[in-house]
């Protein structure tokens, strides 16, 4: 008999729920890539709204000098949708102001709506419910861009386009970690939703390189493909999404010999003989922990059906209890200055890069890359030592004491040339992006299963959109605030940027105290399962 070529052995060396679950970890992965890349564009298109009228006028002067006699079109006349300075209404002096105003009109829209979105997400099917909410972004994220196209002049009409967004958006973050936490259980979770939660960092750079790309010829189209990709992706939501292992009889066979499963910090032993002279139904959580090993029993009769949802007949968890969950309303007001310092940059960095490197716009775009690509490194770097230290909260306070005084570097010698200020984007994303990516996923979902709740499985989406909820209420202040503060001077931005890090790292000074005083973890979730 011939022996299996490699590439079939690989794939059948994994058991069919495993490849399941590494299916819904891509899915959910690119899902929420396309939210960030459709949020992405405006802070790209900025420099074109408003350009350096200096700049562009002297340009101008200088070739139609040299032209009038030539052509009939007067001096420095500009098409119907443009002026010297950049699109109307962004053209006037007030122009950081306008363009904050977007930024908050949606983030505002987007916190508020957070807070609904995850206790209608726990009554609603999750796919049904992701699906609505990508393709109304879609639209409305395109819809944007048709200003440019149709020639609107508007600001009434931005505002109300970025506000219905932003409420629209939120149906995106409770759904798509409700789905992962249902189909991982809580072994290295920190780790396993670091590498997923790079989606943000992936996201923008695709947004930017998209956005980029059309920029400076036609800025409507920096809006409507990534419009369109998103509606793409949530048809692809609706054909292809599993929201819970259950719905496809997720089963595992067991080893005749015992085995150990790691959980959290603590270990897990299972022996076959004694479960099945129980018979015990397993629990939903520690089955798919099993599969993670990927070997198979011998006897394919010793096989494990999942009963039905354990949390069945239990009602979702009400804002109020969400909140007496030990943990969420520190990790939530930590997040609030997290995630402002977080879309400060993601909304006015490539603005900061063309001011203070003299870019254009799309190679300023281009580079504010690298902020997410250190993104990247920081949110799978926590994740990773929060799991070997066994203290989330530490983690999180360990990044942002380091993050401040890198801000100060960043604004310090960024003016300093290019290579000063690539250098620095790369460790400030890091620093950034970790603390805010460790609390939005594993934390998230450690709340959101933590033992007070004794198995209710309708509070992780409840939790999630309180945290994430409370975040993006520092999400919309910050931009906003630059918008106010910019015109100062840069260094005032990043002075409220540092002050913002120290208070995240205030609000979780107890969980800190608790964790370096105690064994266990401060969020109390990881409890050693008895030996059976």
């Amino acid at each position: 008999m011939a022996r299996l070529p490699v590439g079939i052995r690989f794939i059948v060396s994994f058991s069919r729920d495993q490849w399941y679950r590494a299916f819904i970890f891509i899915l959910t992965f690119l899902l929420y890539a396309s939210f960030h890349l459709s949020r992405k564009p405006i802070s790209i298109v900025k420099g074109e709204l408003h350009r350096y009228c200096a700049a562009v006028n002297e340009g101008e002067v200088e070739f139609n000098s040299q032209n009038q006699k030539a052509s009939d079109v007067p001096p420095h006349q500009r098409p119907d949708n443009e002026t010297d300075c950049g699109w109307a209404p962004f053209d006037r002096d007030n122009y950081q102001q306008l363009l904050g105003a977007l930024d908050y009109s949606f983030l505002c829209a987007y916190a508020i709506g957070m807070y609904l979105s995850g206790i209608i997400g726990e009554r609603l099917p999750i796919r049904y419910y992701l699906t609505f909410g990508m393709l109304a972004s879609g639209a409305f994220t395109a819809l944007f861009g048709l200003g440019y196209f149709y020639n609107i002049h508007s600001f009434g009409f931005y505002v109300v386009t970025q506000i219905v967004n932003g409420l629209v958006q939120t149906t995106g973050w409770p759904s798509v970690v409700t789905c992962l936490s249902n189909w991982f259980g809580k072994g290295r979770r920190g780790l396993i939703m670091g590498v997923w939660n790079s989606h943000t960092s992936v996201g923008n750079i695709l947004g930017s390189l998209i956005a980029g790309y059309w920029v400076s010829t036609c800025w409507g189209l920096s809006f409507v493909v990534p419009g369109a990709i998103v509606a793409a992706m949530g048809i692809v939501c609706f054909l292809f999404l599993i929201e819970h292992p259950r719905d496809i009889a997720c089963s595992s066979t067991l080893t005749a010999h015992s085995k150990g499963y790691e959980n959290g910090m603590h270990r897990l032993r299972l022996q076959k003989h004694v479960l099945m002279e129980k018979n015990k139904p397993l629990d939903p959580e520690m089955q798919c922990l099993l599969l993670s090993d990927g070997k198979h029993s011998a006897h394919q009769n010793h096989t494990i059906v999942l009963p039905a949802d354990a949390g069945s007949g239990v009602a979702a968890i009400s804002f109020t209890g969400a909140l007496k969950i030990p943990g969420v309303i520190e990790f939530s007001l930590c997040l609030l200055f997290a995630k402002l310092v977080s879309y400060t940059f993601l909304f006015w960095l490539p603005l900061y890069i063309t001011n203070v490197d003299h870019l254009d716009a799309q190679k300023a775009g281009e580079l504010s890359t690298l902020f997410d690509v250190g993104g990247i490194f920081g949110g799978i770097l926590a994740g990773v030592i929060s799991d070997r230290l066994e203290k989330r909260a530490s983690t999180c306070g360990l990044m942002l004491l380091l993050a401040a005084p890198t801000l100060y570097i960043f604004s310090t010698i960024s003016k300093m040339g290019l290579e000063a200020t690539i250098a620095m984007l790369l460790l400030s994303g890091a620093l950034v992006s970790g603390p805010y990516a460790l609390i939005t996923t594993a934390v998230s979902a450690d709340l959101g299963t933590h033992k007070s709740l004794k198995g209710n499985s309708h509070a992780l989406a409840t939790v999630t959109a309180i945290i994430d909820g409370t975040g993006s209420v520092g999400a919309a202040l910050g931009p906003l605030l630059a918008g106010l503060l910019s015109p100062s001077g840069w260094n005032n931005v990043f002075y409220m940027l540092m002050f913002a890090d120290a208070c995240a790292l205030l609000f979780l000074i107890r969980l800190i105290h608790k964790e370096l005083s105690c064994p266990r973890s401060a969020m109390g979730n990881q409890v050693p399962f008895k030996e059976q």
